[in-house]
């Protein structure tokens, strides 16, 4: 069906996507913009099973704008997983503005939890992504765990959570929802996991 849409002429106004390392249009980097948030939140809400004639109609464009910057599903899905990874990095410094050094950490699990539910939506895309050599991979590999080691450190530092606490660990325990059954209560389960390795963390800390 998507394959269809896209070969169908298109009558509304082209968003002129320029050359490789020439900017967009205002209104084209605008509709390609919504076009990622709006599918990263339909890939965490429906999986697999989310259209990308849906995804143009919830972005308010045209199927056909869609697939004029994203020619395939896994265009799409490479964009969607460099912008849930960087949103994922760029949080820790917004959050640690905001809130104590444990808040942070316990905030950014849970904005982790989400970048999980997306990843899980995208699982088949990903594997076809990751089989073709793609760079995603390469480029996105090691960010996340540098940001979580460096909450820890923090929260260590001023006592807020126990000092013999392993980043790779927090990690693993974290990465474990990644593979939980898929039913109406992964965001809840998933969240009760946070405030348990959350309270683990926080046991025996010198501020506790």
């Amino acid at each position: 069906m998507e394959r269809e849409l896209a070969s169908k002429p298109s009558t509304e106004p082209k968003d002129q996507i320029p050359p490789a390392g020439k900017s967009l249009r205002a209104d084209a980097r605008r509709n390609r913009d919504k076009l990622i948030e709006t599918a990263a939140q339909a890939f965490a809400d429906h999986g697999t099973a989310a259209s990308l004639e849906d995804i143009a109609r919830r972005a308010s464009v045209g199927v056909g704008t869609l697939y004029r910057h994203f020619p395939t599903r896994e265009h799409l899905v490479e964009a969607v997983y460099r912008h849930e990874v960087e949103a994922l990095c760029d949080a820790a410094e917004e959050l640690a503005r905001e809130l104590t050094s444990d808040r942070t950490l316990e905030e950014w699990m849970h904005r982790f939890v989400g970048y999980i539910a997306t990843k899980r939506g995208m699982g088949d895309s990903l594997r076809i992504l990751l089989n073709s050599n793609s760079e995603l991979f390469a480029d996105s590999y090691g960010k996340v765990p540098i940001v979580l080691a460096g909450l820890i450190a923090r929260a260590v530092a001023d006592g807020s959570i126990r000092a013999d606490v392993d980043s790779t660990d927090v990690l693993h325990a974290l990465s474990g929802t990644y593979s939980m059954p898929n039913s109406p209560e992964w965001h809840d389960r998933s969240r009760r996991l946070v405030g348990l390795l959350m309270d683990g963390l926080r046991w025996g800390a010198p501020k506790a």
